[in-house]
């Protein structure tokens, strides 16, 4: 039973933020499409704004990690 609530935790620990990223890489797409197609030297900007939020699903699959590692 522990090793499932285990699992469940590591699951949520990735899950979760990898929606929240999801909802806002969607919302800062669309925002830098539409700031692009006005300014075009703001593409470099836009990027990285579009890849900061992956940090959050990096970060959650290192906690998922620890559990896994840590209780196995």
């Amino acid at each position: 039973m522990e090793k499932a609530l285990i699992g469940l935790g590591a699951a949520l620990a990735v899950g979760i933020p990898a929606l929240a990223t999801a909802y806002a890489q969607a919302k800062i797409g669309s925002a830098g499409a539409a700031t692009i197609a006005e300014k075009p030297e703001t593409a470099a900007m836009m990027i990285i704004l579009e890849a900061l939020p992956e940090t959050m699903v990096i970060l959650g699959f290192v906690v998922a990690i620890m559990l896994i590692l840590q209780f196995a």
